[in-house]
């Protein structure tokens, strides 16, 4: 068992490497699981047994992330709301992966399966992913033969799954980090108006800031407005225009 470990992880001593590169050159996790498929799919094919990847991410808060190496994986990440349940989603509760030897007798999933055979899928099997607790992942693989994966192939997918997961995880920190990056931008443009626009009023009404916050306030409830366009308001009645210049250090 050792041995066959130790095989399987110097044939894809490469892999880490490459999915660095990936994590890299990705702009946002959308990028990153589209390339991520189309690797995996071409790095776990061999000659006479086309593979078929796809990829999906839950995290709170937003929705799922998904990509496949192909229009027919896509179509499949598709009818997975529309049916509620199949591999994809047992695998991503985890933490075992789940095979489908032969869709054309699958019963667990019967309305999934007859979707994988319209797709000329015949097998597959869906890996879960270990990501941090706020997220959940799995990594599918697509066969159009039936049996298409041996107890050795899933054993071979499971480490290079172990390995995907790595990256998805640090994938996923980067993308956490940009929105908080971006959130905090987010605010302190609209803090910069609000401020702005209180000192417009202290100055007209010769009155506190907290009497000024507050004037702000009345007309953003009156008006049904978001403070920072009444405050965006005030700023174009005194300078005309509502243009501001935020500085954030990065």
């Amino acid at each position: 068992m050792m041995h066959a470990k130790a095989a399987r992880d110097e044939v894809f001593a490469d892999v880490a490497l490459h999915l660095q590169d990936l994590v890299l050159d990705s702009t946002d996790i959308e990028q990153f699981l589209g390339d991520l498929a189309l690797y995996c799919a071409a790095r776990l094919s061999s000659p006479g047994r086309q593979l078929y990847c796809g990829v999906a991410v839950e995290r709170k808060k937003k929705p799922t992330a998904a990509a496949g190496s192909d229009s027919s994986v896509r179509i499949l990440h598709q009818l997975l709301d529309k049916y509620g349940d199949g591999p994809e989603l047992t695998a991503m509760r985890g933490p075992a992966p789940v095979l489908v030897p032969d869709a054309g007798r699958e019963k667990r999933w019967p309305e999934y399966a007859a979707a994988l055979v319209r797709q000329e899928f015949s097998s597959a099997v869906s890996l879960p992913l270990a990501l941090d607790e706020d997220a959940k992942g799995v990594l599918s693989l697509y066969c159009g033969q039936r049996h298409g994966f041996s107890s050795e192939d899933i054993a071979a997918a499971q480490a290079f799954a172990a390995q995907v997961a790595k990256s998805l995880r640090v994938a996923l920190r980067i993308d956490k980090l940009q929105d908080v990056r971006d959130g905090m931008s987010a605010a302190m443009k609209s803090r910069t108006v609000i401020d702005l626009a209180t000192g417009a009023i202290m100055a007209q009404n010769r009155c506190s800031q907290r009497e000024a916050f507050n004037v702000l306030l009345l007309a953003s409830n009156t008006r049904n407005k978001k403070l920072k366009d009444v405050a965006a308001a005030v700023i174009a009645s005194v300078s005309g225009s509502s243009k501001t210049f935020t500085y954030f250090d990065e």
